[in-house]
């Protein structure tokens, strides 16, 4: 996906003016449109019980006057969804004059990558690594009554449409693996969990010595 704005079925140009006609007059606003993904597995005594995958798509169009602010959001990208949300947002301004504030500093850091860790490993590469953890947590200790395991993924892009025309983007990766171990021995039984995750791919995961870093 190259561009969020271009999934609207109207020019570049028209939606930076709708935005623009929208703001106008507010002291701050601007349209946030958002793409993402996400994906969870969770292995849970000896079965894989949960494995979600969710996208979603949309846009909010928001404007701020003084101590108000008006907000709006659809999931649908068209010019009529946008021009319904602009209508609704205009309220705000109504018998105001603000000065639009100038827009952030761009710093143009690149702090993580922007590949969609969800593609890989594949899905049956994870729920197979959710269960050698809990196979090797069984085989470490007799006293595991009860390991749950799980790996999550999101992929989110996101842009941001100013009213002086100024467009930002950016992409967020992000992953986790979290391990939770019930111990007992006659009636006393104890927990304990940890977790680790990242703006990063799998990879790391996939290593041996480092899930079982998380799982011990």
């Amino acid at each position: 996906m190259n561009s969020l704005i271009g999934q609207f079925d109207i020019s570049d140009d028209r939606i930076k003016q709708i935005v623009a006609e929208t703001i106008n007059g507010a002291d701050d606003g601007e349209l946030f449109l958002e793409y993402s993904e996400s994906e969870a597995l969770m292995f849970d005594n000896g079965k894989l019980k949960t494995a979600n995958f969710n996208t979603d798509q949309g846009f909010g169009l928001r404007a701020v006057a003084g101590e108000a602010s008006g907000y709006a959001h659809s999931s649908d990208l068209s010019e009529a969804s946008l021009l319904r949300a602009a209508d609704a947002v205009s309220t705000v301004k109504s018998g105001y004059s603000g000065t639009l504030a100038a827009a952030p500093a761009r710093t143009n850091r690149h702090l993580y990558g922007d590949g969609n860790p969800i593609p890989s490993p594949s899905f049956e590469t994870k729920a197979k690594l959710l269960q050698e953890i809990d196979a090797w947590l069984r085989s470490e200790d007799p006293r595991v009554r009860q390991v749950t395991a799980s790996l999550a993924a999101s992929w989110q892009h996101v842009e941001i449409v100013r009213a002086d025309g100024q467009m930002v983007r950016d992409i967020r990766p992000l992953v986790r693996i979290n391990v939770s171990v019930v111990v007992g021995d006659g009636d006393r039984q104890e927990s304990g969990s940890y977790g680790m995750g990242g703006r990063k791919d799998f990879g790391e995961f996939l290593v041996e010595d480092s899930w079982r870093h998380a799982a011990k």
